[in-house]
């Protein structure tokens, strides 16, 4: 069982101790989509959603959740989140999310940056669902990381 980093020798979840580890400036990138109908697309392109702008409640939704990332992934470090970048784009099928988190310390913002881009997707839903029903999310994906021991990855 040891080769799983969350669990300890008897097969038991733990959280790692990353107290040895040196602080070093990290970064992770991650990607969503919100698939939404021609008519929220055309809203969306046009300020015309009953319950407001869609992207502004998107980025502060993302940028709230990657600060928030341990309480909802019970294994997660607290760790400092020190930059969220997030970017939403109306496109022809929806809504293209992007999130990019920093951080200085002992492990990587990997979580965060999908949580942040997860939540953010989860508020578009929640604010075009009254005019789509059929809204869906996905996929969402992790696409670059720096920093660290591994050091720098990116989606191939």
């Amino acid at each position: 069982m040891t080769d799983f980093t969350h669990l300890d020798q008897a097969g038991r979840a733990r959280m790692v101790d990353v107290t040895g580890k040196e602080v070093t400036v990290r970064a992770a990138t991650a990607e969503g989509f919100v698939r939404c109908s021609p008519e929220v697309v055309a809203r969306l392109r046009t300020g015309a959603v009953p319950k407001g702008d869609v992207l502004a409640v998107a980025r502060i939704a993302g940028i709230a959740a990657a600060k928030r990332t341990p309480e909802l992934l019970p294994l997660a470090h607290v760790i400092g989140v020190h930059g969220v970048e997030l970017d939403a784009e109306v496109v022809d099928e929806g809504i293209a999310l992007r999130a990019t988190v920093r951080t200085a310390d002992r492990t990587g913002v990997e979580m965060e940056a999908l949580t942040a881009v997860s939540v953010a997707a989860l508020a578009v839903v929640d604010m075009v669902k009254g005019l789509d029903r059929a809204v869906e999310i996905g996929p969402i994906r992790l696409i670059a990381k720096s920093g660290g021991r591994s050091g720098e990855w990116r989606r191939g």
